[in-house]
């Protein structure tokens, strides 16, 4: 064998070892495709994804589809040829696995926070959804979170409404606060809940406690934000493994189409992505290419997403218009507006 003949065989040996490695080392990326959508005004398998009791539903027709994107599992690992791959093909990104997935949480951590992001989503859009047709929502001051550690442990439970502290009606966090902390109360002394616990009205009192820090300040041991208290009851047969909070607004879009007498829908098939807030407020959310894709799969001519977005939804297929908002009643607004030929045209696009 020649000098020429060995060099050669040697560096094909190498080629074909180091490809083999760069086809079998996992790289730390994920990719990003169109998902599934599904129909909030439809089934999910035997039930309605929406049901809503105690107060006056009206009919619906068409259909308002929440959009998914499909991502690698946190479990999976790519290979080099496996993102530059996904890399190229159209509607599909590539991330850096730490900037979807929170680093040092394992796969059952990550699921319960993404199940939990979208439990709060649907909670929000209940919200926002009753606001938008009009029923009554009332903000409480609400339990958050009671410290393993605290005095409330065995008395107060996250999402208790705060309805009174010591008989006196708390509208707001900062009542609660004022009224635990006054002049007159002391490490050791009670304080008397009034909350509402699914459905029921309960008085609960908590013995204060003195922290290492603070040894003169009363402390019940529990963090609190912002709850709400409404007469229809809503249920979502949506799998919260899903994942995520971009599916608010067309929750909150699907709320409000079955509680008031105009027809959002109106017979159209309707797509879309958004954050929601309590008050209707839109946010923006990431993958809009690959939900815009899933949405044209399944039909839809419009896609509802947030004003925030539009720099992000490239040239879409034609078939579908881009419908930007801000809030939901916007979302609203626009949509009717779009059912009105004399109308359409003032709609503006991304």
């Amino acid at each position: 064998m020649t000098k020429q003949t060995w060099t050669a065989a040697v560096s094909a040996a190498l080629f074909v070892v180091l490809a083999a490695l760069i086809a079998i080392i996992p790289v730390p990326y994920v990719t990003w495709a169109p998902g599934s959508t599904a129909d909030l005004l439809g089934r999910v398998g035997e039930r309605e994804a929406i049901t809503i009791s105690g107060a006056r539903t009206f009919p619906t027709s068409g259909e308002l589809r929440m959009t998914t994107v499909s991502v690698t599992a946190p479990g999976v690992t790519l290979s080099l040829p496996e993102v530059l791959f996904a890399y190229w093909l159209p509607a599909r990104e590539v991330l850096p696995k730490d900037a979807v997935y929170q680093p040092g949480k394992d796969v059952t951590e990550i699921s319960q926070v993404e199940s939990q992001r979208m439990v709060e989503s649907q909670s929000d859009a209940v919200v926002a959804g009753l606001r938008q047709s009009g029923i009554e929502v009332t903000s409480w001051p609400r339990v958050a979170e009671v410290f393993t550690s605290g005095a409330s442990v065995g008395i107060l439970e996250p999402g208790d409404l705060i309805k009174a502290v010591d008989g006196t009606a708390t509208h707001t966090v900062q009542d609660v606060r004022d009224m635990i902390l006054n002049d007159n109360r002391h490490p050791g002394d009670p304080v008397l809940f009034t909350v509402l616990r699914n459905d029921l009205m309960l008085k609960l009192t908590v013995t204060t406690r003195a922290t290492t820090n603070e040894p003169d300040k009363p402390i019940v041991g529990i963090n609190m934000d912002v709850g709400y208290s409404y007469a229809p009851t809503v249920e979502f047969a949506v799998d919260p493994a899903v994942g995520g909070s971009s599916a608010g607004l067309m929750f909150a879009l699907a709320i409000s189409d079955r509680l008031v007498s105009a027809d959002i829908a109106a017979g159209r098939v309707i797509a879309g992505t958004g954050t929601v807030s309590s008050e209707g407020n839109v946010g923006a959310i990431g993958g809009v290419q690959e939900k815009i894709a899933a949405a044209v799969t399944d039909h839809a001519t419009i896609f509802v997403l947030p004003r925030a977005n539009c720099a992000d939804a490239g040239t879409p297929d034609p078939s579908i218009r881009l419908l930007p908002v801000d809030t939901l009643a916007e979302a609203t607004d626009s949509l009717a507006k779009l059912a009105d030929p004399a109308e359409a045209d003032s709609v503006a696009g991304c």
